[in-house]
């Protein structure tokens, strides 16, 4: 949050003045109410970004004021300004809502440093909320690199990461290119500061809209407050956008010019917010090929082209399969209270001869479901050749014969598999199927199942959120 407009409450008139001279001479905009019953009007017509009011006033005092501002507007900050403050009516204000008390007389420092404080205070919670709905829930894990080119990878990152450039990051669906936003964001100057990330392919353009850049209250319908963007939280930090190829033509349009300039305005806001931010970009498309298709402007992917990294399939790089089957072994056991299993030499095979068309997600989600599947309780085990359930398996639906076959309506292995299951079941199966068979590009899957990307999307979201898939 920034303030700009403050609203100044004061049924002395003098005081009114000196007070409104005073935020205007400190760079803010001040509006005025001699009574609050008018201040109230003026909240609801005005929306300012603070409130300074005298305690004692005729009809409603500033305490009253302050009560019904929090019922009504819980995000607007009131400052109680007063020459009678008792340590009782302090405590009282503060109940009430107040975010600070200020005596009079009231000098222009105590007035900058009380609104620059509550800024830093308004802004720290906006993260904090955003922390506790969208954080994954642990810092990330370094990154195994046991082959050359992840290694060199590697290296690269390391050197991108000291620099200010925006990064690409490019790859295959599963193949842990937020992992390596993280160590970039991690081996930065910035590390101290936010990690911001935004799934721009899972939400629609009027959400993405307000996600990254916020909105102000009553700028759509349901906007009863006023919200901070991703960019607003990522100031000085890091912002991750994630799959920034599914971008509308207009949203790209939007985005290129915060990169360009730094600069924007909240949904149904008027002023320009100045950012600095490290972006961070991800994709599994093609970017080259989608601005040659005309579906992806040029000057914005030379814009996020500038330090491209790209990540290879899992398949083309072994060397890390064992040990990062090792890693996961490692931490889902311990997340569950389990011992950590040892994996046997079949499993190794195994594990080394799997095309892995999910990436490293899918590997992951194969030793997740063998460490808990295959414990034997509290005692330490093998995990076995037979532990590991390769392909998209759901609730005893289409096997491997079927995923090895394409999706044949007519297959007797096919009619076989789908037998008795219940239509939710086999409409998943199909969905996880076609994401495998297309890497895990959404949009391709959607197309070719008859569906469209925002349906496919909202089915993963409805699943992850059962528990019915992982990914």
């Amino acid at each position: 949050m920034t303030i700009q407009r403050i609203l100044v409450v004061d049924d002395e008139s003098l005081a009114r003045e000196y007070l409104a001279e005073a935020v205007t001479s400190l760079g803010f905009t001040a509006l005025t109410a001699s009574d609050a019953q008018s201040a109230l009007h003026i909240v609801e017509k005005e929306q300012p970004d603070a409130v300074m009011t005298d305690l004692r006033m005729p009809e409603m005092d500033g305490v009253e004021l302050t009560r019904r501002i929090h019922e009504r507007w819980p995000d607007l900050p009131v400052l109680l300004c007063t020459a009678h403050a008792t340590i009782e009516s302090a405590v009282d204000a503060m109940k009430h809502g107040a975010r600070d008390v200020l005596m009079k007389p009231i000098s222009m420092d105590s007035i900058e440093h009380s609104l620059r404080r509550i800024e830093r205070e308004v802004r720290l919670e906006a993260e904090n909320r955003y922390l506790r709905t969208e954080a994954r829930g642990a810092s990330p894990d370094s990154i195994v690199a046991e082959s050359t080119c992840m290694s060199e990878l590697l290296k690269a990152s390391a050197r991108v990461a000291r620099t200010k450039g925006t990064i690409l990051i490019t790859g295959s669906s599963g193949t842990g290119k937020e992992r390596v936003a993280h160590f970039i964001h991690a081996a930065s100057e910035r590390s101290e500061k936010p990690f911001i990330r935004v799934n721009c392919a899972a939400l629609s353009e009027q959400l993405l809209e307000s996600e990254l850049f916020g909105h102000e209250r009553g700028a759509f319908t349901g906007a009863d407050r006023q919200r901070l963007g991703r960019f607003e939280l990522a100031d000085q930090g890091t912002l991750l956008l994630d799959e920034v190829g599914e971008i509308s033509p207009s949203m790209q349009a939007k985005l290129l010019r915060v990169l360009q300039e730094d600069e924007f305005e909240r949904v149904g806001g008027q002023k320009t917010l100045k950012v600095d931010v490290r972006v961070i970009a991800s994709t599994n498309r093609d970017l080259a090929q989608e601005v040659a298709a005309g579906n992806f402007r040029e000057d914005l992917y030379y814009r996020l082209h500038v330090l491209p990294l790209h990540l290879a399939a899992l398949k083309d790089r072994p060397e890390d399969i064992i040990p990062l089957a090792h890693r996961f072994c490692e931490m889902y056991a311990v997340q569950n209270g389990l011992p950590i299993p040892n994996l046997t030499q079949d499993a190794c095979e195994q594990l080394l001869s799997w095309r892995w068309p999910g990436n490293v997600r899918e590997l992951e989600n194969v030793i997740q479901r063998a460490v808990i599947l295959g414990s034997r309780g509290t005692e330490p085990f093998d995990l076995c050749a037979e532990d590991l359930v390769f392909g998209p398996e759901a609730k005893g639906a289409a096997t491997d014969q079927v995923s090895a076959q394409e999706l044949d309506l007519d297959h007797p292995a096919f009619q076989e598999a789908i037998a008795n299951e219940s239509m939710a079941d086999v409409e998943r199966v199909a969905i996880l199927s076609t994401l495998e068979r297309t890497g895990g590009n959404k949009t391709e899957a959607a197309r070719r199942l008859g569906l469209t990307a925002r349906t496919l999307s909202n089915k993963m979201k409805i699943w992850r959120h059962a528990g019915l898939v992982t990914t």
